[in-house]
């Protein structure tokens, strides 16, 4: 499967070479870099590929004799974050610069596919005068590329901080040094929760596509070396659980099927900044989210009460998550220093819970992590130490999933990573 899918992407950025070298109009730029993550953890973590995407410490579990299971150490290097890109230039159309973007890493779609070569961005952009178009595979709009953490850690401030990637089609409206974005999108491999687990059906079931609009103002003099942003979006979802119910009946010993549409929406907003001048930059941004799973944050979904017994149909609630971080580091080309900090409470629903839960970190009531990180440039190496230590308060949801009685956890993370530019 490694192998086949190598082949494919091979197929299709192959040709490309060869037409770059035949049209004098368009043009095929090759980048990645390779990169080697070397890292310590003081305990047990909930995390992604072999403990590489680090969210948060895992909670105590006591044996018999009263000891935390989960206080145990672990260490690993991994290179699975190596990355190749390919940038497309275009001949112009409808008036448009065409350009276009292929990346992918090592990163693997699933915990048994890990070193498996993954899609990341592969999207078609159309620039007009003050009007963009983008179609394709990027980062979901409330991930800021002008403004997001610049952590040596590959989780980039998750779960504080929105991260995800998504299929969409995004127009941005520029007015000046205002920007207009409104997106719509669907899901591939960060995906909502539900019955079956996560997957991308409970959207793709929802007909409308998840609907993004964000609005920023963007300012930068390159001579002074200097920036100025901000802005905020707002966010809605909507997703089907479920088309149809079981139910089993005591009586007659048997499992009846019934056609039903249940449904839950959700809506999120957030606010983001960032002020650079030639000494240091400085970034911030604050999430509130309804069902933030496929954000890879806390939060999503839980079953508020059953509407009708007979047919065991079911009406949800959101979880709503607050989230903040900040990232200030100094702008030197040879070294930089950094600093990132977040936190993240789970507030739980507006409305009583009753059933299942569809949702990361239930019974987290609230997580924090302080990380400074060192990074050393020579050339296109790169030496990149960073310590993440993350704290996680766990504790027993309430009737509203509001988590009482907590116990924090904490664990150090020592990273290293080890980079080539190309």
């Amino acid at each position: 499967m490694k192998r086949s899918t190598l082949t494919i992407a091979l197929f299709f950025i192959l040709p490309l070479v060869i037409l770059a070298q035949s049209e004098k109009k368009f043009n095929a730029q090759f980048y990645g870099f390779v990169k080697t993550d070397i890292f310590y953890d003081s305990r047990q973590v909930v995390a992604v590929r072999d403990g590489h995407f680090l969210l948060y410490p895992r909670a105590e579990k006591l044996d018999n004799a009263g000891k935390d299971i989960n206080a145990k150490s672990s260490f690993n290097m991994l290179s699975i974050q190596t990355r190749v890109g390919v940038k497309i230039t275009a001949p112009d159309a409808l008036g448009a610069k065409i350009t276009g973007l292929v990346e992918g890493a090592f990163f693997g779609i699933n915990a048994t596919d890990i070193d498996g070569f993954r899609l990341r961005h592969a999207f078609v952009k159309m620039q007009w005068k003050s009007t963009a178009l983008l179609v394709g595979q990027y980062w979901h709009p409330n991930f800021v590329t002008k403004c997001f953490p610049g952590t040596v850690s590959f989780n980039t401030g998750a779960p504080f901080t929105p991260f995800s990637r998504n299929p969409q089609i995004r127009i941005t409206q520029q007015a000046g040094n205002f920007y207009f974005i409104g997106t719509i999108l669907s899901q591939v491999d960060f995906v909502s929760n539900g019955p079956i687990g996560p997957n991308s059906v409970y959207l793709r079931n929802g007909v409308l596509p998840a609907l993004n609009l964000r609005i920023e103002y963007y300012s930068a003099n390159k001579e002074k070396d200097r920036e100025f942003l901000i802005g905020a979006s707002a966010n809605f979802k909507r997703l089907i659980p479920r088309v149809s119910s079981d139910v089993f009946d005591t009586i007659t010993d048997q499992t009846y099927t019934y056609k039903g549409i249940e449904e839950v929406s959700s809506l999120s907003g957030m606010l983001y900044f960032k002020v650079k001048v030639p000494a240091i930059t400085i970034k911030a941004a604050g999430t509130y989210a309804q069902d933030a799973f496929n954000w890879t944050m806390l939060g999503g979904y839980a079953v508020e009460k059953i509407v009708n017994p007979v047919k065991g149909f079911q009406e949800y609630t959101p979880i709503s998550t607050l989230a903040a971080w900040t990232d200030i580091h100094s702008n030197g080309k040879k070294w930089q220093v950094g600093l990132f900090a977040g936190y993240t409470k789970n507030l739980g629903s507006d409305k009583n819970i009753t059933g299942a839960y569809y949702s990361r970190g239930s019974n987290i009531d609230h997580a924090y992590r302080i990380s400074p990180r060192f990074i050393y440039n020579i050339n296109r190496f790169r030496i990149a130490p960073e310590i993440e230590y993350t704290v996680a308060a766990y504790g027993t949801p309430n009737e509203l999933g509001e988590v009482e009685n907590t116990t924090a956890v904490g664990n150090v993370r020592l990273l290293l990573g080890v980079y080539l530019f190309f």
